[in-house]
Formats: C-alpha cells, structure tokens, sequence
C-alpha cells in the first residue's frame, strides 16, 4: 500500500487536498482536507443582526445569492416577518439564475476540460471534446460566457449588482420591477432558454423533460447534438455511471421556498426509493477528526473554535450527520427527492448516485427551473409591494435559514440576542459533501466515493480521481467559511 497526497486542485474554489491510500491500482482508503482556515462565523459574533446580510454572502463570490438568502431566512424567522409574495418571486428569480449560471459554469469550464486530456487521446469522441471543451479554447467556453453575462443581467434588474447585493431581506427584496423590468426579465429568460436548447441539449427543454427511462436518455444522446448529449456519450464509453458511488442517503432541506410549498420538495431520499421528512433536530456536526475543538452539536447550540495543533485532526471542515449518517446534497438528491422521474430511473441502475448522475441532474435542473422562471415573472403583482417593514424593537430569539444553492443544502443557525448576533453557525453543500470521519470513523461521502476507484499504474495522477472529485462541484471556501 502506498500512501499519495493530491493538491491542491486547480478549477476549485478554495484549497482541497486528498490523501488516497492505493493497493494494486486501486484506491483503499481516502480522506479530504480542507487546508484554508477563513472564520466567517466567528466574524459576524458581536455585530448587529442585519450585519450578516452584508458579510454572509461574502462567504463567496459564486454563490452569494444563497448566502444571502439563507441569511434573511435566519432573521426572518426570529423577527417573525411575514416576506412580500412579490420578494420572494424576485428572490427566487434571482436565486435560480445563479444556480443555472453556476450549473452551466460547472459543467463547461470545471468538469469537462478532463476529457480533453492526452489520456484518452484515440477514444472516438476525442477529437469531438477536444473543439468543445479545451480550456479558453474551446466551442464551450466561447457559447457559454456571452449566454451567462447575459443571463446575469436579471441581477441587475433585481437586485441591483451581483455578487454581494443588499436587495435581499427578511421581509422580501428591496426594489420594485416595473412593467418595463418584467418584460426585460422576460426576454433575458427566453434569450437563454433558446441558447440552452440549442447548445446544451439539442432539443426544447420540454422534451428533454419528457426523458423518462435510461433507455429514453441513450437514445437522445445518440439523435441529438449539444454539449449534453456528447457528455452522455462520453460517459457510456468511460464508465462514468458507475464512478463515485455516494453514500446511498439523497437530501434535500427544499428548494426554492414559495408561499405554500418549495419547487422542489424537502426530504431524505434512500436506497429503498422512498422519500423521509427531514428532522432537522437530527442535523449534527462531528469534529472528531476537524481542527476544531467540541463535542457533536446541533449547529443551534454549536461553536467554531479552532484547534490547528489537534492529532486527529486531518481538515478544516466538520463532519455534518443526519441522524448519525453522512448524506449527499446537491442537484442529484434534489430532483430524486423531488420525484423527478429520470433521475430516479437513472439511480435506481447502481442504487446509488454517481459522476453521470450527478451531472445529468444539474441539467435537468436548468431546463425545469427555466418554466419556474417564466411562471414566478408572470405571477409577479405589479400593485403589490416587494417588502415587509421589520420591527422597530431589536431582534432577540433563534431561527434557521434552510435553503438548497447549486451545491445543495445550505443552512445559517442564528442566534440574537438586544438586536446583536450572539451565535452564528453554517453547514455549506460542500462541508456535507466534502466532510471527514466522524467519531465513529465514518468516512464522509467524498471518501467513500473515491474508495475502490481503479486508477492503475497513473496511481493519484489517474483522471477518474479528477472526474470524482469535479462531479461534486467542490466549493471549498464555503466548506471553511
């Protein structure tokens, strides 16, 4: 057994190193570190409640929005505010252009430029991988960036700037949308659904949609053009459904919240395809093995106290537990909670998540949240106003702001007490993902997903390492605040 450090990882971000231990070209045993200390939590103790709108999506610059909302979910639930039907369909635009934007980025510029390397020089889609996805270079690159700021141009109309904007609040969103706004919010929407179906899909998102069993999903790949369907190719001839096995535990903390019910539901998704209500009281962070000192907490009780210099230690990140159990988040277990039909028929092949799955679910995503955006615009009330007053008292109480980035399940644990922040915890998607052993030496779902990999003579070198790792789309400032 030889035992190799990887990292740091370039197309990451953040630090991340792995220590993979491989027998006979194949991996035994994995742990993820998060090498890159940053605090956050600590630096919003003391301040004014309303601070943590300004310095919680600074956490990071790719998923701010969902900083920000996860944080005036927090405070809304202890000021008791009841949010604008109208902010939270602006919220929820804006939340789902991020996402997409984060999604695509992923896809074209982070995950796919492996397949560009000499390793699989001679495959027959090589040469095809080689125009679309070289980096700077290639057909992706130059289709997506122009479509993406184009889409973002919904932040401005929303919320001003992104990232880091202060339009998002307890009570809703701070600017009204004009009929004028509305209409250009509509056409950015439509601009992108067209360079979505032409350039990534190569069919109407509806009847991507319609995809319903692994038979249908071959067949389209085989009739149609677009960055996906040549992906799902690629995929076939390298076995990527059946690399980076998960956990087997799917969650969801539900996705896009409405007035009556989130667009993609809550829930804990298993090997026996049933879905379970989260018991968020469930929720635990071990530090076992973190830098960190502490016994196992809820994050409503929990602390963040660094402890660089402790022997077990191997990572900067906790190790969340749902009910003592490690869970995989992200797109994949969103739309298998969801029910989404071909995702689940997809899992259900190896009974748990893998590279191929994680993947095509962030497409599914993209194409099911563009009819969301177009029903949130035409449901705006253009008489209605976008936020609720806060209380004019200091806020005093706890709450919880749960939510799902692209990553998946985000959540910000506050405490307040006479108006200041007396305890503030986050569990990002990437510190469920990406987290260490816990107390009882369970690896969490990044090691076990690497575990058996065959990597051969390349050894830590091997591309299926890259392809593990990039299909959990790490975030590693997030894991480390």
């Amino acid at each position: 057994m030889t035992r190799h450090i990887v990292g740091p990882f370039n197309r990451v971000e953040g630090d991340l190193e792995l220590r993979l231990d491989i027998e006979a070209g194949v991996v035994t045993e994995a742990r993820v570190t998060a090498p890159l200390y940053r605090g956050f939590e600590q630096i919003l103790v003391g301040r004014p409640a309303l601070d943590a709108l300004a310095i919680a999506p600074r956490i990071c610059g790719i998923c701010s929005v969902s900083q920000s909302i996860a944080a005036a979910s927090a405070l809304r639930a202890i000021a008791g505010v009841e949010p604008a039907p109208n902010g939270i369909l602006a919220a929820n635009i804006a939340h789902a252009v991020e996402n997409i934007a984060d999604h695509l980025t992923h896809f074209a510029i982070f995950f796919m430029p492996d397949f560009t390397r000499p390793a699989y020089a001679g495959r027959h889609w090589y040469e095809a991988a080689v125009a679309a996805f070289t980096p700077h270079t290639g057909r992706a690159t130059a289709e997506l960036l122009p479509a993406r700021a184009r889409l973002l141009h919904v932040m401005g109309l929303i919320a001003g700037k992104w990232p880091h904007s202060l339009a998002f609040q307890p009570g809703g969103t701070t600017h009204a949308l004009d009929l004028g706004s509305r209409m250009r919010l509509s056409a950015v929407v439509e601009e992108f659904a067209r360079f979505f179906e032409t350039s990534f899909i190569g069919v109407s998102a509806e009847a991507f949609l319609d995809l319903a069993t692994p038979d249908d999903l071959f067949a389209y790949a085989e009739a149609h053009d677009g960055f996906l369907p040549l992906f799902l190719k690629i995929a076939a001839d390298t076995g990527c459904d059946r690399l980076g096995p998960g956990p087997g535990l799917l969650m969801g903390l539900g996705g896009y919240h409405g007035v009556e019910a989130p667009l993609f539901r809550a829930g804990v998704f298993g090997a026996d395809r049933d879905v379970a209500v989260i018991d968020v009281a469930a929720i635990a962070e071990d530090t076992s093995h973190a830098w960190m000192t502490g016994e196992p907490a809820h994050p409503s009780i929990g602390d963040t106290r660094p402890d660089a210099d402790k022997p077990a230690g191997y990572s900067f990140a906790k190790a969340p537990r749902l009910a003592g159990k490690p869970v995989e988040v992200g797109a994949v277990a969103r739309q298998a909670v969801d029910g989404h039909r071909l995702i689940r028929a997809v899992l259900a092949l190896n009974h748990r998540s893998s590279v191929t799955s994680r993947i095509l679910a962030r497409m599914v995503e993209v194409a099911r949240l563009i009819g969301a955006m177009r029903g949130w615009i035409r449901a705006i009330d253009p008489k209605g106003p976008y936020c609720a007053d806060m209380p004019a008292k200091p806020l005093d109480g706890t709450g919880a702001g749960l939510i799902e980035a692209a990553r998946g399940s985000l959540g910000h644990w506050v405490e307040v007490r006479s108006g200041r922040i007396a305890r503030y915890q986050i569990i990002a998607p990437t510190t469920w993902n990406f987290s260490p052993r816990d107390a009882a030496g369970v690896p969490g779902p990044l090691e076990q997903a690497l575990v058996r990999l065959e990597v051969g003579d390349d050894g830590p070198e091997a591309v299926a390492v890259q392809h593990v790792v990039r299909s959990f789309d790490p975030c590693m400032v997030c894991t480390a605040h």
